[in-house]
């Protein structure tokens, strides 16, 4: 007679910077939508006071501790009772979100706060400098000692992981949410009612996400001139900069600037198409996010996330180089190519079902009941 594991329930504490503004962040908060609905124990630690996010489960914000003068004693004094909080509650594993940029920052999590607790590492980012820190050769050492380490796209696994000599990876991507396309009822600004649009929506770090380069593209595709809009949703560090930037253009008049909203649904599915130009990313929560509402993409094809989404001509397009004159012609194909545009808008939905919150979370478990039991 066979018999058949039935799947345990676990107690699990996610760590992460916050549950606000980021991809990275949105993707925590939905893990413990998922593992919670699953039947597992989910507790939330998240190290800043910023949390806009949906989640499930018993949060512990550590950013509420924090002192207006937030010396080297104070934040010992917290992460004493981080590290406290751990060993109350007798976590069966912690999933940590945080980037991982600075070694010695690293050696104190896994010989102070993490001493003999199971640990699993997710990768947001392809940035070698914040999935290994600043001393990869080091810290791969710890790596090696999770029970296994999470990467959000292959490119992930097989680039920042294996060849650097991670022994134990996988790959689970990012998710969306079905129940997002109940909240495209919303009303959108009045300034884009009536009116294409291109959207591009994330935290505004130039350095990052090279909005400059979109601008730059948009006003070449020429396609301001026939009344259609660029609209950039975040905030960040750059914005003012990028305002002064588009002001200076023949451009200015069409390209309108939005503040975050943890809610950008109705704006991501009344867009013609959404466009990402980031110089890297791990798998943008933009990809998803916007094929699970019907919206197609037009992006750069960096190194990782949009080629393992994007089918080039069939739901989006995929530009191979950064190069302003590419980009620009693939903005004005979008919208002078209706043939084109309508297949890729028909197929959106059908290829992002394996990257729905159901599929995504039976990964997980599986992961989970494979490593823990």
């Amino acid at each position: 007679m066979i018999s058949h594991k039935r799947d345990q329930h676990f107690k699990i504490c996610l760590v992460t910077i916050s549950l606000a503004r980021g991809g990275a962040e949105r993707s925590c908060a939905m893990l413990s939508q998922m593992l919670f609905d699953n039947g597992h124990n989910v507790h939330l630690v998240t190290l800043n006071n910023e949390v806009d996010f949906a989640y499930k489960g018993t949060l512990f914000n550590l950013g509420l501790l924090k002192h207006s003068n937030d010396n080297i004693v104070f934040r010992f004094l917290r992460f004493k009772k981080f590290r406290k909080y751990l060993l109350d509650n007798s976590f069966d594993v912690i999933i940590d979100h945080r980037p991982k940029n600075n070694f010695y920052r690293e050696f104190f999590y896994e010989n102070f706060i993490y001493r003999n607790i199971k640990r699993i590492y997710v990768a947001h980012t392809s940035k070698v400098e914040d999935v290994l820190t600043n001393k990869p050769d080091k810290f791969v050492e710890i790596l090696n000692k999770n029970i296994t380490n999470v990467s959000v796209s292959k490119y992930i696994q097989n680039e920042n992981f294996r060849n650097n000599g991670v022994v134990k990876s996988i790959t689970i991507y990012n998710a969306y949410n079905p129940t997002w396309i109940k909240k495209t009822d919303f009303k959108i600004p009045l300034v884009l009612e009536s009116k294409e649009y291109i959207l591009s929506y994330a935290r505004i770090d130039d350095d990052v996400k090279d909005f400059k380069f979109l601008i730059e593209s948009f006003t070449q595709s020429n396609i301001w001139k026939k009344d259609k809009l660029l609209v950039i949703m975040g905030d960040g560090k750059d914005k003012e900069k990028l305002i002064e930037i588009s002001n200076s253009l023949p451009s200015s008049n069409q390209i309108i600037f939005l503040p975050f909203t943890k809610d950008p649904f109705t704006i991501i599915k009344k867009a013609k198409f959404v466009a990402i130009t980031s110089r890297y990313e791990g798998f943008p929560m933009v990809l998803v996010e916007s094929l699970s509402l019907g919206t197609p993409i037009v992006s750069l094809d960096i190194v990782s996330g949009p080629s393992e989404v994007i089918i080039d001509k069939f739901n989006g397009l995929l530009i191979v180089k950064r190069d302003v004159s590419l980009f620009s012609e693939g903005i004005a194909t979008m919208f002078n190519d209706l043939e084109l545009y309508n297949r890729c808008k028909q197929n959106t939905k059908t290829s992002v079902k394996e990257f729905s919150m159901e599929k995504i979370s039976e990964k997980w478990n599986k992961l989970l009941q494979d490593e823990l039991q």
